[in-house]
C-alpha cells in the first residue's frame, strides 16, 4: 500500500471516529475574524483551552481590532501573561493589527502570502487561518501532526516545511484541513507522545508500528 492509499483509509477512519466536521477549538466572534487569527497567534505552545479562558476578557476589554493597535505592550503583556512567551506575542498582536488596518483595511486575508506578511503569522498560523476561516485547503503542521504524520508515513524528517510539502502530496486536497484537526484530536487523545494508547488507536492496523 502506498501512503497515498493508506492516508485515504486513515481519512476514513479518522471521520468515522470523530466526524466529518471540522471542529473550532479557538473561540472568537464570528463578526470579528481577527479574533480568531490573534487566538492562533497566542496558542503556540500554549493549550488551546488557556487561550479560550484568557481570550474571554481579552476581547470584552479590547472589543475592537483599533484598540489592539493602540495598546501599549506592557498592558497587552499583562492581559495574556497566562499563555506563555507573552512578549513576543503581545507585539506581535500590536505590530499584526496595525498592518491589518494599514495594508489589509482591517480585514483579514485570503492569499497565503498575504497573510505570512504579518508579523508574527508563520506557515502554520496561515494554514490554520485559511483553512478554518475561509474553508481554503492549507495543510497546517503543528507538533501532533509533525509526530503523528512521521510514524504513519516514515516521512524521516522534524523539518516542518518538508513534512509540509510530503503531506500536500500524501493527503487529498480536500482533507488537508481535516486532517490537522482530526490528528490533533488523536494526539490529545489517543496517541499521546509519551504514552500511546496503541490497544484502542483506531489507526493501529495502518500505523507502522502495527
Amino acid at each position: 500500500m502506498t501512503n497515498r492509499e493508506k492516508s485515504k483509509e486513515i481519512v476514513k477512519l479518522l471521520i468515522k471516529r470523530y466526524g466529518k466536521e471540522i471542529p473550532l477549538y479557538l473561540q472568537y466572534h464570528k463578526n470579528k475574524p481577527y479574533e480568531f487569527l490573534f487566538a492562533v497567534m497566542m496558542s503556540a505552545q500554549c493549550t488551546d483551552a488557556r487561550v479560550n479562558i484568557v481570550n474571554k476578557d481579552l476581547y470584552k476589554k479590547y472589543d475592537t481590532l483599533h484598540k489592539f493597535a493602540n495598546v501599549s505592550q506592557k498592558e497587552l503583556e499583562m492581559d495574556i501573561h497566562s499563555v506563555g512567551f507573552f512578549h513576543n506575542k503581545a507585539k506581535n498582536i500590536i505590530e499584526c493589527a496595525k498592518k491589518l488596518i494599514s495594508d489589509f483595511d482591517g480585514k483579514i486575508p485570503k492569499d497565503f502570502d498575504d497573510l505570512i506578511s504579518l508579523p508574527g503569522v508563520g506557515r502554520k498560523t496561515a494554514s490554520v487561518v485559511l483553512g478554518n476561516l475561509y474553508g481554503i485547503p492549507a495543510m497546517a503542521v503543528d507538533t501532533h501532526v509533525a509526530r503523528i504524520s512521521n510514524i504513519l508515513f516514515k516521512l524521516n524528517t522534524k523539518d516542518v516545511r518538508e513534512i509540509e510539502e510530503k503531506l500536500k502530496e500524501i493527503v487529498e486536497k480536500k482533507y488537508w484541513v481535516l486532517w490537522n484537526t482530526h490528528i490533533i484530536a488523536l494526539g490529545r487523545e489517543i496517541c499521546i507522545a509519551r504514552r500511546p494508547k496503541c490497544d484502542i488507536c483506531p489507526l493501529y492496523k495502518l500505523c507502522v508500528k502495527g
